[in-house]
């Protein structure tokens, strides 16, 4: 692990740098110098360090290389899908179609022949940045599907109770509405029980 300290430019920053070759991954901790306090590790390749990653819990992972191979690629879509963090990858050479597979796979920033100390920093900020952004956008398309999601089992077992009790809906809502605090529970997770009880009380085995 390799510890630099100087002007403070963030509150702290932990990056797994990936590279086989030592003298590469020295330019990318020189590059964040100014850094304090950093936590640098290294490893030669993403095999090698996959099963660590949650230990380590890096903040963000830059890829050296001279070229990314499919296998990398195909592990860090894996590791970004099950824990998603900012990737940085900077290579020396591409060829058409990988940096496409790179974005797809996960990397925030696609770097070609552009590993210089003075570039590091502004890069892995930029990727830190978008990468919070589309996580923040991915969590609000999630929140959104989630809330729809719950409006149309909501719907679903107010109908339910309007056929049932011969309410009209709005006394449908106040009475599923009045169901879920009594039994201290949300709104949509009554309302989904309520459909899979009338589901049983049918016969229906969906």
């Amino acid at each position: 692990m390799i510890r630099r300290s100087g002007p403070a430019i963030r509150a702290s920053m932990r990056v797994l740098i990936i590279d086989p070759d030592e003298a590469r991954a020295a330019l990318v901790a020189e590059g964040l110098s100014e850094v304090d306090p950093l936590e640098v590790t290294r490893a030669p390749s993403f095999e090698a360090i996959e099963a660590d990653l949650a230990r380590l819990s890096p903040d963000v992972i830059v890829i050296a290389c001279e070229s990314p191979d499919r296998d990398t690629l195909e592990s860090l879509k894996e590791a970004s899908q099950a824990n998603p963090r900012p990737v940085v990858m900077f290579v020396d050479r591409s060829t058409p179609g990988l940096a496409e597979a790179a974005v797809t796979a996960g990397v925030a920033a696609y770097v070609v022949d552009g590993l210089a100390p003075g570039r590091v920093r502004p890069v892995l900020e930029v990727a830190m940045s978008r990468f919070a952004v589309m996580q923040q956008m991915r969590a609000d398309l999630e929140k959104a599907r989630a809330d729809l999601a719950s409006r149309k089992t909501i719907e679903r077992a107010k109908g339910l109770l309007m056929k049932a009790r011969g309410l009209d809906e709005d006394a449908a809502y106040r009475a599923l509405r009045k169901l879920a605090m009594d039994n201290g529970r949300p709104l949509a997770a009554v309302a989904a029980d309520l459909i899979a009880f009338a589901g049983v009380l049918k016969g229906d085995d969906t």
